[in-house]
């Protein structure tokens, strides 16, 4: 797995593991140029805040991106650059799937979107878990580009 630390200070309480693109960070405009360029994604709605929240309520925030290499890296560099907290930014290396990602890390909670404009649930990060690790997660699925406003962890 490749990681990047975003802040050195991790807690032994839950873990939150979140899906950025189209979770929480939308392209600023529709164009492609704009779903290319990983600063050209902002927040979606109050992500910053309810992750913050989350933070100081004990959860450690672990972000996942689909992004590999430098532009994960990037990613992780932006996340911080615009407020976002946590512990580190997870991504794929070469021939890794999200599954080994998550077995990794093991989350309590997984929180991803839909995957509505690429295919839907056969694409989503849970979907390609075990049945043995799937049962130690709760899986939150959200609607892309909508955000984590409403989101009850429990």
């Amino acid at each position: 797995m490749g990681f990047i630390i975003i802040d050195k200070i991790k807690n032994n309480n839950k873990k939150i593991m979140i899906f950025t693109e189209g979770t929480i960070l939308k392209p600023k405009h529709k164009n492609i140029l704009s779903r290319i360029c990983v600063t050209k994604y902002v927040p979606i709605a109050n992500a910053i805040d309810t992750i913050k929240k989350w933070q100081e309520t004990g959860y450690e925030i672990i972000y996942i991106t689909s992004l590999k290499g430098r532009k994960a890296m990037k990613m992780a560099q932006h996340l911080d650059d615009i407020g976002f907290v946590g512990s580190m930014v997870a991504y794929r290396q070469k021939y890794q799937d999200y599954a080994t990602l998550i077995k990794e890390e093991l989350p309590d909670i997984l929180i991803e979107d839909n995957c509505k404009s690429i295919g839907g649930e056969s694409n989503m990060c849970y979907n390609q878990l075990s049945d043995e690790v799937k049962g130690r997660i709760k899986h939150i699925v959200v609607e892309e580009f909508l955000g984590i406003d409403d989101v009850k962890l429990y």
